[in-house]
């Protein structure tokens, strides 16, 4: 670039891109000036700010998926220029791999991130057909599940509760539904996906694995339309239209699961259904202002004959005000609660359990562009915190059981942090920030004190570490404050680009969560309890350090991803042996403090266009946890040695591919292959009255592991060609889950046969062969 160009009067371009057909805000699009070699994204909320020199430029405008726009534009002043662009098809659900936003950027300084957009997700081929955003990222590198219907997900080498999960900004506590079979995001109803792995910028906090950050639509502001699907086990509605044209919409999404209405033809008593509601409304104001309000709610209810019935669910309502001050400086305010509850009837035995977490969230968001080579984004976010740990109320006259109320906790979580994206040169670009942190245990009406403060004895005699017993209590009011914490939260990211194909990354982030979910299971289930850390419990603390090596080939037509990645982590929490979670309002008496680890190599291979598209993946790593005695004359958890967290996956490969056949027909795969399960296999027996009994041992934990995990799907869509003659379009999606009808075993039991008296090991396996035909529809 020469010293004449540099040294002109530089101008500001500013703006919104919008869809074309419905003018949904487009995140991620491309603004771009190659004679300049400048350009730029467009945020969260579509809006885009560029600062170049004085003159009259061709601007090209470009989002996979849509037809690229260019432009000839003569900045002389600052201008405001908003955009639209028209999808290349209008057929129903086009697949479309790639998005802009999904796209391998060779100079951006942000790595460990996957993008998926709602076509994305819809192709690929799930148990019993619905579309599912969480099986989708499983199909990632460094993302894997706990198995066939378990809920949630982990993400490189850690545990479920240390995903921050948001849907529209807001917290989402528990992401499935019928613990697991599927996810609470209707597929409908969401926009964009985005995974942070790795290099996590400054804005988000309070977990220490990932960040799943989930938009929803905004709502069709110029037509009203009805989209939906209609399958064997649930169907889903989505109306949207404007309120006002061009300025307001409305969106409201909805899905229910129906198949136990026929249990009753086979003489089961048994329940199990979820439904869920999104909603949102937005309206423009002006260039400068906009306001939106989302809400979702969801709720599951599983029974048996009603003598156990299971509920849970999320409630989550959003207001946001989006305003532009200046051409460079967007903001974003956000008044957000968020509520997850859980409840058990066991009416045979006479009692209701009652939990939750409730959070009041209020953030205020700001992204200013500085210059051509300076983008700051820097805000503050303040989040309230009420524990409901559980309540036993007798739901009969007869029950027998007496009413208690575990002690409610109540916390604060206050986070600023600033975040600058520069352009040091054409090749070498860099991201940095830091999150400063600050967590108040506030005052409850009791807490235990213990002598030493040390909650959890070892027992020398009977060599086992063994609950204290309290000395004491404490009183405070809610206002006092029991435990206080502040951090520093450092991140950085860099990028060199070698050529226009090559490039290399490296990243380092501190995180700190400070909630903990308290589970001696692999996978989250409702009696799962939220705690905060306090006088006993003290956050988690990662270092994360990763480097990453991308290549582009024939012009974008294939990309590889891969990258390196090591885990530290401090104050993870252990469990002593027979520990009992369920109901326990002493937690700090049966928790340790130790660490872990996580470490691997993480490779990508994509083919971006063409008929057939698709990727390939592969995961190699692993996830170890390890917690000494605090002492000499204690051992620690499994004799103070690493052992695997039942989350390890040493190998994790994964195919998923489409082909386009012709205008009426594409198909879809997906290959899964993952090492089995940590577990524990008994070591010895012992015989009582006859009855073999078996051993395990306390000082081996997750030695063991389950059979290897594998499965392949299949699907195809029939697209009629007389969609394209009338309003209404529908397709047919037919699919088969784990085609060759493989047993995978979600656990193993070890019994002995009651008629022949032989030791034997049962497997539970919950999907064979799993057929589904969905068929979906817009008008």
């Amino acid at each position: 670039m020469s010293l004449s160009i540099l040294s002109q009067e530089k101008i500001t371009l500013s703006g919104t891109v919008y869809d074309n057909s419905n003018n949904e805000t487009l995140i991620g699009v491309s603004i771009y000036f190659p004679e300049i070699n400048s350009g730029t994204t467009t945020n969260d909320y579509g809006f885009y700010s560029i600062t170049v020199p004085k003159g009259t430029y061709k601007l090209q405008i470009s989002y996979l998926g849509y037809s690229t726009r260019i432009e000839n534009i003569k900045l002389i002043d600052k201008t405001s220029q908003n955009f639209k662009l028209t999808e290349e098809t209008e057929s129903l659900d086009e697949i479309i791999i790639e998005s802009n936003v999904e796209k391998l950027n060779l100079k951006t300084p942000q790595m460990s991130v996957n993008n998926l957009t709602s076509s994305t997700i819809k192709q690929i081929p799930v148990v019993l057909g619905e579309a599912d955003i969480i099986k989708s990222l499983i199909l990632l590198p460094g993302v894997t599940s706990a198995g066939e219907g378990a809920s949630g997900f982990n993400v490189r080498g850690g545990a479920a509760d240390q995903n921050l999960i948001l849907l529209d900004e807001a917290i989402v506590f528990n992401s499935s539904h019928l613990f697991g079979f599927f996810s609470v995001f209707n597929p409908d109803v969401i926009k964009n996906v985005k995974l942070y792995k790795g290099g996590i910028p400054a804005k988000y906090g309070g977990r220490l694995s990932s960040v799943l950050d989930i938009y929803q639509k905004e709502g069709n502001s110029k037509d009203f339309n009805i989209t939906g699907g209609v399958g064997l086990v649930s169907s889903r509605l989505l109306i949207e239209g404007p309120l006002e044209k061009e300025k307001s919409s409305f969106l409201i999404g909805g899905r229910s699961s129906y198949a136990h209405l026929f249990l009753p033809l086979f003489d089961n008593d048994n329940t199990a259904y979820f439904y869920d509601l999104n909603s949102k409304i937005n309206y423009r104001f002006n260039d400068n202002n906009n306001v939106f309000l989302s809400t979702y709610f969801g709720k599951d209810v599983f029974g048996i004959n009603d003598d156990f019935v299971n509920t849970y669910g999320n409630t989550v309502v959003n207001l946001r005000w989006n305003h532009l001050f200046t051409d460079k400086i967007f903001s974003n305010l956000s008044l957000i609660y968020s509520d997850y509850f859980y409840g058990i009837i066991l009416d045979f035995v006479g009692f209701e359990w009652d939990s939750g977490i409730t959070n009041f969230n209020l953030k205020y968001d700001f992204n200013h562009y500085v210059s051509e080579k300076v983008k700051l984004s820097y805000g503050i976010n303040n989040i309230y915190i009420k524990f409901n740990p559980g309540e036993i109320i007798p739901n009969r006259d007869d029950s027998g059981i007496v009413a208690e109320k575990l002690i409610d906790k109540y916390a604060n979580e206050f986070a600023a942090y600033i975040d600058a994206e520069h352009k040091i040169s054409d090749n070498f670009r860099l991201q940095y920030g830091v999150r400063l942190s600050n967590f108040t245990r506030l005052g409850q009406d009791e807490l235990n004190t213990y002598a030493n403060d040390e909650a959890v004895i070892y027992n020398d005699e009977f060599k086992k570490y063994e609950s204290a017993e309290a000395t004491g209590t404490e009183n405070f009011k809610r206002s006092d404050v029991i435990k206080s914490f502040n951090n520093i939260e450092p991140r950085v990211s860099m990028s060199y680009t070698l050529d226009n194909t090559t490039s290399i990354k490296a990243s380092y982030n501190r995180m700190v969560q400070y909630l903990h979910l308290l589970s001696n299971t692999a996978s989250p289930t409702p009696l799962d309890v939220w705690t905060p850390s306090g006088k006993y419990v003290k956050p988690q603390l990662l270092d994360q350090y990763a480097v990453g090596y991308f290549k582009s080939f024939k012009e974008g037509k294939y990309t590889l991803e891969t990258e390196a990645f090591y885990k530290d982590i401090k104050n993870r929490i252990d469990y002593i042996n027979g520990a009992n979670l369920v109901a326990n309002d002493e937690i700090e008496t049966i928790i340790l403090n130790g660490k872990a680890r996580a470490y691997g190599l993480e490779m990508l291979f994509k083919k971006n266009e063409g008929d057939f598209q698709g990727w390939i993946s592969y995961t190699l790593s692993r996830s170890e946890q390890l917690t000494k005695g605090r002492n000499a004359s204690e051992p620690g958890i499994n004799s103070g040695e690493w052992y695997s967290t039942p989350y390890d996956k040493t190998h994790d490969f994964s195919v998923n591919a489409s082909y386009k056949l012709n205008e009426k027909w594409k198909f879809n795969s997906n290959f899964v292959f993952q090492t089995g399960q940590p577990t524990n296999y008994p070591v010895g027996q012992y015989e009582v009255q006859g009855l073999n009994i078996p051993i395990y041992d306390d000082n081996r934990r997750n030695a063991d592991r389950l059979p290897t995990y594998h499965r392949l799907d299949i699907s195809a869509t029939l697209t009629p060609e007389k969609n394209k003659n009338r309003r209404w379009q529908g397709e047919w999606v037919f699919g088969i889950y784990n085609l060759y009808g493989r047993q995978n075993a979600a656990s193993l039991a070890f019994r002995q046969d009651r008629e022949t008296f032989k030791n034997e090991a049962v497997q539970t396996s919950i999907f064979g062969i799993v057929p589904s035909v969905t068929y979906n529809f817009k008008f």
